[in-house]
């Protein structure tokens, strides 16, 4: 039960708000009693699942839990603004920071062309060392290496979520 809990908050809160009828603000909090309602969670299932969750993924704040990262634009009314605005700003100065994706050409190919972008999401998701399992897709087949300097002298923000991965809107 806690799992399809977890997977159903996940959903509503990166991606199906709209879907649902979920209010929430532009930063991605939502009133507590509203997702209860709808992932047909109790308070302390929902306690149990922010907690646990092995990506510390959620944040709850009495009446408000939100999702910290990962949002889908289309699916919620999170901007970036607001969600930079509530996430640490990071001056990382000549420290690399780390992209893990697919082994395929075609997508090295499209990464070579155009950077790295966000597709459907908000920001692109990073990692600080090689070995973090934050900020990194699960099946890794090439690690890239990213210049936080150069990022920063093109002046795009570089942002620490609150579970500890680092985002960026862009990386040209």
């Amino acid at each position: 039960r806690i799992a399809a809990g977890s997977k159903k908050l996940s959903w509503l809160l990166r991606h199906g708000a709209h879907e649902e009828g979920l209010k929430m603000d532009a930063a991605g909090w939502a009133p507590v009693r509203d997702v209860l309602a709808l992932t047909k969670l109790g308070e302390d299932d929902l306690r149990q699942i922010v907690s646990e969750n092995n990506k510390s993924r959620y944040q709850l704040d009495g009446k408000r839990v939100r999702a910290s990262q990962g949002h889908s634009l289309s699916g919620t009314p999170v901007t970036q603004e607001a969600l930079e605005a509530s996430w640490e700003t990071l001056d990382l100065g000549e420290q690399w920071v780390f992209h893990g994706t697919r082994a395929d050409e075609d997508v090295l190919r499209s990464i070579g062309a155009a950077g790295l972008l966000p597709g459907e999401r908000t920001h692109v998701h990073l990692a600080d060392s090689p070995g973090s399992g934050v900020g990194k897709r699960a099946n890794v087949g090439v690690l890239l290496e990213v210049s936080a300097s150069a990022l920063q002298r093109a002046g795009i923000g570089i942002f620490r979520s609150p579970h500890g991965a680092v985002l960026a809107p862009t990386v040209p």
